[in-house]
């Protein structure tokens, strides 16, 4: 079964059970550098992929 992560207009399909961290990671996004939400709510990149997720990723921006 899948899921996907959505950055910006990308959609990317993803196995459930795995960490968010370790889907990233095969992505080839750098886990620090996104916010992750799940439903709206923000979730850590620990938690497990489920069947059917829509994750969607927020590019963090810092400045100084």
């Amino acid at each position: 079964m899948t899921a996907t992560m959505i950055f910006r207009k990308n959609v990317y399909e993803v196995k459930q059970g795995m960490t968010v961290r370790k889907a990233l990671q095969k992505l080839g996004f750098e886990p620090d550098s996104v916010l992750i939400t799940r439903d709206g709510q923000l979730i850590t990149d620990e938690e497990l992929i489920l069947e059917n997720d829509e994750l969607k990723l927020v590019p963090v921006i810092s400045g100084g």
